[in-house]
């Protein structure tokens, strides 16, 4: 679809399981490979290449700022010092404005997105598995971990608050593998991102540990938050605050118990920190950090009807917290900017679907099924929920906003996602 096309509706057609289908990581250490070719092993370059990828729009592949202001629309903020990013309206495709939004960069702990996205309907939340010390072989040194341990019994629930929450390698390796092991998850991880069209990723490892060859781009990764937001599941993990993990089992007195500790996001739009302010809106989503990465960081926030994404890659100021700054910044301009600029590109639906099937939406693939998959019942999660998580609270829910069954197990989201509202959160 016409990225300039103003009769687009809000309807947005979900993409389904049938395709295979973030987070703060401690520094990592391994040589990753940041440059425009998959296979290059040298350091991050530091001016983007002269050939980008055009996905999206001739525009997105051009080097520098990209933006068209129309009349009234504020400048984009001043001080951003990312060496890439991209502020996209989640539902219409609309981008609204880009930095270098095609520069193959490494990904870091973002692209457990893409690993979510691709595995969520692989298993039931319910899904118990015994942990054996192979499941925890090969995770890279220095990385982030929930604190999964040998001989202990975790669902799939627990083990994606994990990865959501604490960005835990561990998680991530045990879930790829229930999932025939590393190389096959990696496997599928390449080819959803194939098929979402997100050519600047190259995987290797799938929790975004920094590994010769791993790239992604800001556009590709907010191609992952897009669908992956499209999932009921996924939604609801990105926007938890904190839970409860399970423990390790101790027997005293003939008595076997165990215990479990709490975990909260590392997404500090979500969370606040001592020098940053919970967003508005904020419902998610990925946060990442390694050596070679730097910061990295993929929101989605609502406000008055209106939801957009952010991607912001390596910010270049050593400050605390800066890619979120940055990420919220870019959030403001979007909305004060919404309906004011002319868009410079689209995110693209993935391959195979006519996105002419219906004006201004990305047609369903049949035959979803899966434990992610959207439902029909508004996100609802609170401190007294049964699975012991809390932050969100109650769904965003306008005229028509709640997802229906279509033809061939599709879902259509009439005008929008149910979103989690924070600002109703209970704690």
């Amino acid at each position: 679809m016409p990225a300039t096309n103003k009769t687009v509706t809000r309807s947005l057609l979900v993409t389904s399981a049938t395709l295979l289908s973030l987070s703060l990581t401690a520094p990592a250490f391994a040589d990753a490979s940041p440059s425009a070719t998959p296979s290059a092993t040298t350091s991050p370059s530091a001016t983007p290449p002269a050939n980008m990828s055009t996905v999206g729009g001739e525009q997105l592949g051009q080097a520098g700022t990209q933006v068209n202001l129309g009349t009234g629309a504020p400048v984009l903020p001043k001080d951003i010092s990312a060496r890439s990013w991209i502020v996209s309206d989640a539902e219409s495709g609309e981008v609204l404005a880009s930095h270098n939004a095609h520069w193959r960069l490494p990904p870091a702990s973002t692209l457990k997105m893409l690993f979510a996205d691709t595995l969520l309907p692989m298993f039931p939340k319910t899904t118990e598995h015994k942990v054996v010390l192979s499941d925890l072989a090969g995770i890279g040194a220095g990385s982030s971990m929930v604190g999964i341990k040998e001989d202990e019994t975790y669902t799939v629930h627990d083990l994606w608050l994990g990865v959501f929450l604490r960005s835990g390698n561990d998680a991530v390796h045990v879930l790829s593998a229930m999932n025939k092991g590393v190389d096959q998850t990696v496997k599928d991880m390449q080819a959803h991102a194939e098929e979402l069209q997100a050519l600047d990723t190259h995987v290797v490892s799938p929790d975004g540990y920094d590994a010769k060859g791993q790239v992604s781009s800001a556009y590709d990764l907010t191609l992952f938050a897009r669908s992956g937001l499209q999932k009921k599941d996924f939604r609801e993990y990105a926007s938890t605050v904190s839970a409860k993990f399970p423990g390790e089992t101790t027997k005293e007195k003939g008595k076997t118990t165990r215990g479990s500790f709490e975990i909260q996001n590392t997404n500090r739009l979500l969370t606040g920190d001592s020098d940053i302010s919970q967003y508005q809106g904020i419902a998610g989503v990925k946060n990442g950090n390694t050596t070679n990465a730097g910061a990295t960081f993929t929101g989605v926030a609502e406000r008055a009807g209106k939801v957009l994404l952010v991607t912001v890659m390596n910010p270049e100021k050593d400050e605390h917290n800066e890619v979120y700054k940055e990420a919220a910044a870019l959030l403001d301009w979007g909305f004060n900017a919404a309906g004011k600029v002319e868009p410079v590109g689209e995110l693209v639906p993935p391959q195979g679907v006519d996105s002419s099937a219906q004006p201004g939406a990305n047609a369903t693939t049949p035959g979803a099924k899966s434990s992610g998959e959207a439902s029909t019942k508004p996100v609802a999660a609170s401190a007294d929920a049964s699975d012991g998580s809390s932050g969100v609270g109650i769904a965003l829910a306008i005229t028509g906003g709640l997802l229906v069954l279509i033809a061939a197990g599709g879902f259509l989201v009439n005008r929008r996602w149910p979103l989690p509202d924070l600002m109703r959160r209970r704690r």
